[in-house]
């Protein structure tokens, strides 16, 4: 990052540790080879492939034949959902989500609605939750898939996935559920969720782009996502990236084993911010004021656009959000916000600051002593 910035994006993306970097590059460099080859520099890829595999699978609490990389979330999404409605399409064509979920979900599941499957979308409650019994009266008897998120990306909200995926199981039905916000920001382990399904990235927790992984419970593997030389088990084929792979193993053991220690410091950080930014005129929290990601804060101001906010912000040395990074390109207001109920004016003033265990208190200090006369300069713009 460059010099006098402030970064609390990190829902976006965070900046890559050296502990992962160190991981990588000695398989762009020296052990540079294909897995699949049989010779000494293949072999050491292939171990290296093996062994982070193995790691990852030992940290979330799964086997290593559970575990399935990809190029992130996003194409994990894709992949779970459309190889469960491909296999299981004989049972039913019924899809239960909900209004909250990353686009990489939503518009997957817009495709799948193209090609015959009917999709329900829950609708959240203020906070952004999603209840048991609001899924409960949602199943059907051809109900083949659930899929809900374990945070959510915009407002932090934390969703119950394990008591959500009980309800799934009651009723014999799969379940699935995205943690790219949720994976080394909170306790999780895929086994005592008791999920089928579990998608990751890497660049969520200090790792590279590029790199996440598909967890799929035993004996439910996904179908065959590329042919070709028959990688990941046949499952998804094309040489893999050893190095991001790499980087991505060592950055969870990382964030994982410092895990207490980053969530009590960035709550304490986010906890500060919001008792602060609340008392401004025309200021709300979003998103559950309790179970919610520990280094997420999440407000809608009056008067205010959240781009030109954001705007201002890095004007001022401070790169936030105004929500998702995938809609950052848009003016329209967050559907997340527009599902909790906001009105479309209220939710165009959205602001997004996510932490990491990098952030200090003295950053943190600065946005708010910036934000008040930021916000009053915009609404003296806006009146003219």
């Amino acid at each position: 990052m460059g010099q006098n910035r402030i970064y609390v994006d990190n829902s976006a993306t965070t900046p890559v540790s050296r502990e992962s970097l160190a991981a990588m590059l000695p398989y762009f460099t020296e052990c540079f080879g294909n897995p699949s080859a049989v010779y000494s520099y293949g072999r050491e890829a292939k171990k290296a492939l093996e062994d982070s595999r193995q790691a990852i699978a030992g940290l979330i609490g799964a086997l290593n034949s559970e575990i399935f990389f990809t190029s992130g979330g996003t194409e994990g999404d894709n992949w779970i959902l459309q190889s469960v409605c491909e296999q299981y399409a004989h049972k039913g064509r019924h899809i239960v989500s909900s209004k909250i979920e990353h686009s990489a979900v939503l518009r997957t599941l817009e495709r799948l609605e193209r090609r015959g499957f009917e999709v329900t979308l829950l609708e959240p409650d203020r906070a952004g939750m999603i209840h048991p019994d609001m899924l409960e009266k949602a199943l059907r008897d051809d109900t083949i898939l659930v899929s809900i998120m374990a945070a959510n990306n915009v407002v932090g909200t934390l969703l119950p996935v394990k008591e959500l995926c009980a309800a799934a199981h009651k009723r014999k039905i799969l379940f699935h559920t995205d943690a790219v916000q949720a994976l080394c920001h909170i306790p999780l382990d895929a086994r005592s969720l008791g999920v089928d399904f579990l998608t990751f990235s890497a660049h969520k927790f200090h790792g590279p782009k590029g790199a996440g992984a598909l967890y799929a419970r035993v004996p439910l593997a996904p179908l065959p996502l590329i042919s070709g030389g028959g990688q990941e088990k046949n499952r998804r084929s094309g040489t893999e990236n050893v190095a991001a792979i790499a980087g991505m193993a060592a950055a969870l053991e990382e964030e994982l084993r410092g895990l207490a220690a980053n969530i009590e410091k960035t709550r304490a950080l986010r906890d500060k911010l919001i008792a602060a930014v609340v008392k401004l005129p025309g200021a709300f929290l979003t998103g559950d004021p309790e179970m919610r990601l520990p280094g997420l804060a999440s407000f809608v101001f009056e008067d205010v656009e959240g781009q030109e906010l954001v705007v201002k912000l890095d004007g001022e040395g401070v790169c936030a959000s105004s929500g998702s990074a995938c809609s950052s390109g848009s003016v329209e207001p967050s559907p997340v916000l527009s599902a909790m109920g906001y009105g479309n004016k209220l939710a165009r003033g959205a602001l997004r600051i996510s932490l990491s265990r990098y952030n200090t208190e003295a950053e943190i200090d600065y946005i708010i002593e910036k934000l008040p006369g930021i916000l009053e300069k915009l609404r003296a713009e806006r009146r003219g």
